[in-house]
């Protein structure tokens, strides 16, 4: 795992964090004018919740501005201190929120946004290229829905220019410097003229912009007769017109601005776009969006480095990410150390799996990420109990018959009869398995490495919604989709083998909702899926142990996967209610006795029966609901039948139980979300 900073950074004013930078065309807002549109070589933040991205112009912006036209007595100097935090008044030109980096005067505390600084709109505009005649600068805010603006039809809130001559001409301050007609070097046949959005017919490839694919909001570019659109950021920053990078090919690429249908070499897929180039001396064409790709980057799908190939050296291989059959006649990425992993050129620098960063030129490193010190033989200390060392039992002497009660602190399932690491001095005990979860991980649910974490307050999984007290995974990089994981479901990997189907399982992220085939509950999100059928199965499924004990029996109850022929009525043992054998459940394959997973489990099942935590001054205990009658439930005033369930000792002497996680919510006060309601076997 790579821990060294890629030489391609910079450390600038405009931000507090190295940045570092992405020669690829990338659509996105720049943090520091806010302008959206594509940007042609750019650079980017990877730190935790500050991901953001700045255009080449404002990363190098000046320090200090001197004899600035709305405050020449003394210098502005780049601040980057948040102005949310320090309760920065809004500019001292424009009147409008400062949202990022701004000038400052230190002396009479003068304070203006990064456009008003560098590029400052003047105070008279005697030659408007919106206007016929001579416009000023008001700086008074204009009261809401007030008068609209010529240009764009938006109603002007804030500083405007107006129009002398003119009775109610007003114009917002970006939309002055906006021509009523621009030769613009991409569409060089006819002008483009200006016109609000709205004017165009509801179609979506005739509002889009041609070249970022984003549907301007209030005005646009257009021209009628090639059906050419762009939006006002395409329009400021055009995309170079030739392109020289070596990384992408030998010779100089030149933009060819027309829609066509082409294959593209690096990316090996089939494009029909405006924004594609070409090499006037071969045969090589190329998406503007696969421009300036790295070379060697590391991906959340694979543990080793990955390296950009014009060429594949086998044929008929299957991409890591999507699986589907890569070309190998056009660029991929590869890895050196598993000759047979490949990706997609597109798959491979989703932002989703890659965290941006370049690492061609940096040495491989390897980062300490075992959880324990060996200290002798079949003796360990682990991260997670320092105080006292930890033993290796596989013949059960110290365990005894509390095998089916103890339960490890890790996954804090029932340590079964499988070798487990125990303490010599207290009842602490772990699978030896589970002693082995490293303390780093990648994880396919975001392109930041997961840190491990041990035993706190109890947590939803992202993924399966269970109620999770032992080892989980977290994650607080950019663009995490699941931030934190519990240890059962990030020990999935692809592709993934189970025994409820015969094919492997491959991750799906969907925003559709899929039916899961073992608990039959629509899903959205990831889920688990085979390319050979119809089947998909949900994380909460795909983690249930396939065997477990429960403490008042002699053997233990056996995961049963159902199926749709299946036929014939079964109960449950614990509720008496009806059990659908199309559905998973548990069996006693001794009895043939069967059992809904939610009454064998319950919502509880994976915290420790020792553990206390606090919500406000609410005390709960996880307990086991073993007496002799089944307590009431203090919330649905059900008998508790879970084997896992809550009590809880109120500072008002009010006590009582809780048998599921919704009644947990509702007597908490906490707001229970649809994807971590469990799942309905019944």
């Amino acid at each position: 795992m790579d821990t060294k900073i890629s030489p391609m950074y910079k450390l600038s004013s405009i931000h507090e964090h190295p940045l570092f930078f992405s020669g690829m065309f990338i659509t996105s807002k720049c943090a520091g004018c806010q302008v959206i549109g594509i940007m042609y070589g750019s650079y980017f933040c990877i730190e935790a919740y500050c991901y953001c991205r700045f255009d080449k112009d404002c990363v190098e912006s000046p320090l200090e501005i001197n004899h600035h036209l709305s405050h020449p007595e003394h210098p502005l100097l780049l601040t980057k201190m948040s102005p949310a935090e320090d309760g920065t008044p809004p500019c001292d030109f424009c009147g409008q929120e400062i949202l990022s980096t701004f000038y400052n005067c230190p002396t009479c505390k003068f304070k203006v946004d990064l456009i008003c600084g560098t590029k400052p709109s003047p105070s008279v505009i005697e030659h408007p290229v919106c206007h016929d005649h001579t416009l000023v600068f008001l700086k008074k805010q204009m009261e809401e829905d007030q008068v609209p603006c010529e240009v764009c039809k938006e109603s002007i809130g804030g500083p405007s220019y107006s129009c002398l001559e003119c009775n109610n001409v007003y114009f917002h301050l970006d939309c002055v410097r906006l021509s009523k007609e621009v030769d613009h070097p991409c569409h060089s046949s006819h002008p483009l003229k200006i016109m609000p959005s709205e004017s165009l017919i509801d179609d979506d490839d005739e509002k889009s912009c041609c070249f970022c694919l984003v549907q301007p909001q209030k005005v646009l570019y257009h021209c009628s007769i090639c059906n050419f659109t762009l939006c006002l950021g395409c329009t400021k920053r055009p995309p170079p017109l030739v392109v020289e990078d070596a990384k992408t090919h030998t010779h100089p690429l030149t933009l060819f601005s027309s829609k066509i249908t082409f294959t593209c070499k690096v990316a090996g897929i089939d494009i029909c776009s405006y924004l594609s180039y070409i090499c006037l001396k071969c045969d090589f064409v190329v998406s503007g969006f696969c421009l300036g790709l790295p070379r060697v980057i590391n991906i959340n799908r694979h543990n080793h480095r990955i390296s950009f190939t014009h060429h594949l050296r086998h044929m008929g291989a299957k991409c890591g990410v999507c699986w589907e059959r890569v070309r190998h006649y056009y660029g991929a990425y590869s890895c050196l150390i598993c000759p047979e992993y490949v990706v997609h050129s597109r798959c491979a620098v989703d932002f989703t799996l890659w965290n941006g960063v370049e690492l061609e030129g940096i040495p491989e490193t390897s980062e300490d990420i075992v959880p324990f010190k060996v200290m002798g033989d079949n003796l360990i200390h682990h991260f997670i109990h320092e105080k006292h060392i930890l033993q290796l039992f596989k013949d059960f002497v110290r365990v005894g018959g509390d095998y089916k009660r103890l339960r490890c602190d890790a996954c804090v399932l029932p340590i079964g009869l499988g070798p487990i690491y125990s303490c010599l001095k207290c009842r602490f005990c772990i699978h030896e398995k589970c002693a082995y979860i490293p303390m780093k991980k990648n994880l396919v649910f975001g392109p930041t490495p997961y840190k491990l974490e041990s035993q706190g307050i109890p947590v939803n999984c992202n993924l399966c919604g269970k109620v999770v007290g032992g080892f989980k995974y977290r994650s607080r990089g950019p663009f995490v989709v699941c931030p934190i994981v519990d240890v059962h479901c990030s020990s999935i990997s692809e592709p993934f083998v189970h025994n409820g189907h015969l094919h492997p399982l491959y991750f799906l992220k969907t925003k559709e909702k899929r039916n899961c085939n073992a608990c039959g509950r629509d899903r959205d999100g990831y889920m688990l899926t085979c390319s050979d059928c119809d089947f998909d199965l949900c994380f909460y499924c795909a983690t249930l142990p396939e065997r477990i004990w429960r403490i008042s029996d002699e053997q233990p109850l056996t995961l049963y996967y159902g199926g749709k022929e299946a036929t014939g009525k079964n109960w449950c043992e614990i509720c008496e209610m009806e059990l659908d054998s199309s559905k998973w459940f548990f069996t006693r394959y001794d009895c043939g006795g069967t059992l809904h997973v939610r009454c064998v489990l319950g919502d509880f099942s994976w915290l420790d029966p020792n553990m206390c935590f606090y919500i406000g001054r609410m005390a709960y205990y996880v307990v086991f609901n073993n007496q002799n009658s089944r307590p009431f439930c203090r919330n649905c005033h059900n008998r508790c039948e879970a084997p896992i369930i809550l009590q809880y000792k109120g500072h008002d002497e009010q006590n009582g139980y809780i048998c599921s996680f919704s009644c947990f919510c509702s007597i908490s006060g906490l707001k229970i979300s649809r994807e971590y309601q469990y799942p309905d076997y019944n």
